[in-house]
């Protein structure tokens, strides 16, 4: 009878003897530790990769190389690879700063922790940063402008001699898709850009109002805190099919500057058009059916002055060996009037139009939305 009962009730036995363990230990505050050291684990990693985040920031406007070499553990193939990437990426916002007369004051993190995994030997790390960038131009160092970026990290940190370091990290870069500087003419072309004024948009409509404020509002990682970087859930996120650059273009068109959807240019809960999603078609199908024109085409040095005739609302088409890559929607202009604008792939809020795509193979579409 007993060796029954324990055989038929053993599941509900073995489910009370955990329940009592647990009463016990909360009675002597042993679970409670283990919580609170959990807890604790994970404030003190996140504040050490806050600080992480904010020192390599604060290294790339100094321009301190061996500081954001500490940071890494380069006796490891990731963790090398890992610090060249940052020491590109400083080498070349340096000369885009000279090519544009600018200096970057502030580089300021959000960081949104996904996931914190204990893997024993290392940290594995899932996080957003929403980083602020802030530049003044040479001889207006009261006029601050800024812009964000939104990157999605994957990273794994390591202990060496009672510091964090980073043995591996993976992030889509807004500045990755060029860190070529080499061949362009800064003397003239800075020249002429800050020989430039401000431009005044408060004439230009509604419909590019609304353009301007959909796009604000749902560029994801590159959004306002209060936006919770987050997309427009009722489209669907196409990144991991390729890229949503257009199709983010495309919601700012529709959702914000009202234009209607179209048998060749639509959307709905089944899918969308390829002018909807893909980026050639979409600066084919506005190009051609007479709801945009072109202002200007070529490589930076030929269309950077036509670049001021844009207007929030218009958008950029990016070309790569004969194919368009990319589309960005303008969305305003800084204090000498240089373009920005915003995007999706890697989130882009109200960036210099031209800032990682600098290679000189790159060709531009301007392009003027008819509203």
């Amino acid at each position: 009878m007993q060796f029954t009962f324990i055989k038929k009730y053993k599941p509900r036995l073995i489910n009370l003897l955990i329940f009592l363990a647990m009463i016990v230990a909360l009675d002597t505050g042993l679970s409670g530790g283990v919580m609170r050291t959990v807890f604790k684990m994970d404030e003190e990693v996140q504040a050490e990769v806050r600080s992480m985040f904010q020192n390599r920031n604060i290294a790339i406007i100094n321009g301190d190389i061996e500081l954001i070499k500490s940071m890494y553990d380069t006796n490891t193939k990731y963790g090398t690879w890992a610090y060249e990437y940052e020491l590109r990426k400083v080498k070349y916002l340096h000369k885009w700063e000279q090519k544009q007369g600018v200096k970057f004051t502030e580089i300021n993190p959000t960081i949104v922790f996904r996931s914190i995994k204990d893997k024993g030997d290392k940290i594995s790390i899932n996080l957003l940063c929403s980083t602020e960038y802030k530049y003044v131009y040479e001889g207006s160092p009261g006029e601050v402008n800024s812009f964000r970026i939104g990157t999605y990290h994957v990273l794994d940190l390591v202990e060496q001699a009672e510091d964090w370091i980073v043995a591996k990290e993976w992030y889509k870069d807004p500045f990755g898709d060029s860190l070529n500087l080499e061949r362009i003419d800064s003397g003239s072309i800075k020249e002429f850009i800050l020989s430039q004024k401000q431009r005044e948009f408060s004439d230009i409509g509604e419909r590019r109002m609304g353009a301007i404020e959909y796009a604000d509002r749902y560029c994801g990682a590159a959004s306002e805190e209060q936006f919770n970087f987050k997309y427009n859930k009722a489209y669907r996120n196409y990144n991991s099919q390729g890229g949503d650059c257009a199709n983010f273009a495309s919601q700012v068109l529709h959702e914000g500057g009202k234009f209607k959807k179209t048998s060749s240019w639509g959307y709905d809960r089944s899918g969308a058009t390829s002018s909807w999603v893909n980026a050639d078609s979409f600066k084919s199908y506005m190009l051609n059916s007479g709801r945009a024109s072109l202002i200007a085409y070529g490589s930076y040095e030929k269309v950077y002055k036509a670049s001021y005739k844009l207007l929030p609302g218009d958008f950029i088409a990016y070309e790569k060996k004969g194919d368009i890559t990319h589309i960005s929607v303008v969305t305003g202009a800084d204090s000498k009037g240089y373009t920005l604008v915003s995007c999706h792939n890697t989130d882009r809020n109200r960036v210099p139009w031209d800032l990682g795509w600098s290679n000189s193979s790159i060709r531009y579409w301007l392009v003027r939305v008819h509203y």
